[in-house]
């Protein structure tokens, strides 16, 4: 059975709120459920996009499995409030950062090395705490007609010249592009980053809701660039033909924070009932048979060696290393979120 409540420092409450603001509003877990012999996991993930995968979970690990999904952001506050008392025995999420403030406030147990072992160091957090287990790249999403010379950008810095005033499309309220606001943090500091933000908000940039809506305005040329994730072109581009996508996406230097490779991860929480079972399922979710799911389905890139899409053309990441960071760097959301404040890119 789990311990008493876990006593959490000001600094991981000061997270869990910030998490909590960025959240789906879903409600609590269903307190009171008898969890005893069935694998609990907290999915960050859509549903329509890995359900098939969890639903396989019982075979895979051998005993039942239940699935809470909300947002990856909510999932991670909840279990911030709730330490030791969660019922919950992974947690699968979205983004790095939601992963980095779970192994910083001690949520996350390490993982066996054989299971680490099969990812890359550079995909996987530095004390074991948790591996990735799909990753996707930040882009350039761009309308040949109006941007003939793409291959000439290779850098964010080139999005703050005069001719793209008003041309440029991204979704500030996105957790991606906080993650991309975040790498930019870590790569050129606070007031860096901060003089990059300021320019770019003088661009005037065109704010959209989400992805999908920036690549829509860059498809039908209402602007000229746009700030997305890759896999958003790649489903369009299966979902309606190649032919029929006026976009195309564009990949920027790898030392440069727009190329930022943000990753899905998943991580044992600690003082789990069901360690065994839970080791089993992150294996499961490195397998072939999954990495080759999220390859061909999801357009994600897989992160397990000689693994790669047969229905997408998407190289793999031991080639496209984009900008190098420590992922668990990523958790820090609430002073990135603060600064896009003072700029007034929110």
């Amino acid at each position: 059975m789990r311990r008493s409540r876990l006593a959490l420092p000001a600094a991981v409450l000061t997270v869990t709120a910030t998490l909590a603001a960025c959240g789906s509003g879903a409600g609590d877990p269903a307190a009171g459920e008898d969890t005893d012999g069935t694998l609990v996991i907290y999915s960050g993930r859509n549903e329509n996009l890995v359900g098939p995968v969890l639903d396989q979970l019982e075979d895979a690990v051998g005993i039942p499995v239940r699935v809470r999904y909300a947002g990856t952001s909510e999932l991670a506050a909840q279990l911030l409030e709730e330490g030791e008392a969660t019922d919950a025995d992974l947690f699968f999420g979205q983004d790095a950062g939601a992963l980095g403030a779970l192994g910083n406030a001690g949520m996350l147990t390490p993982l066996d090395q054989e299971v680490l072992d099969l990812v890359d160091e550079d995909y996987r957090d530095s004390e074991g705490r948790w591996v990735a287990t799909s990753g996707r790249a930040r882009v350039l999403a761009y309308d040949p007609e109006q941007v003939p010379e793409i291959d000439s950008i290779t850098g964010i810095d080139q999005l703050l010249e005069p001719q793209w005033e008003g041309k440029i499309g991204f979704a500030p309220s996105n957790a991606s592009f906080h993650a991309f606001v975040t790498a930019l943090r870590v790569d050129r500091g606070e007031d860096g980053a901060r003089e990059w933000l300021e320019a770019f908000a003088a661009q005037d940039p065109q704010a959209y809701e989400n992805n999908i809506a920036v690549l829509d305005a860059v498809d039908a040329g209402q602007v000229a660039l746009g700030l997305i994730n890759h896999y958003y072109w790649y489903q369009r581009a299966a979902e309606v033909g190649e032919e029929n996508v006026d976009a195309r996406i564009h990949f920027l230097d790898n030392d440069d924070p727009g190329a930022l490779i943000n990753v899905a991860g998943a991580g044992v929480i600690a003082g789990t009932d069901q360690p065994d079972a839970a080791a089993r399922a992150i294996a499961f979710l490195l397998s072939d048979e999954i990495q080759q799911y999220f390859a061909d389905e999801t357009a994600e890139y897989p992160v397990v060696e000689g693994v790669e899409s047969a229905v997408f053309d998407l190289p793999p990441l031991s080639e496209l290393q984009g900008n190098r960071i420590d992922l668990n760097d990523l958790e820090s959301l609430d002073r990135t979120l603060a600064l896009l404040d003072e700029v007034g890119l929110t």
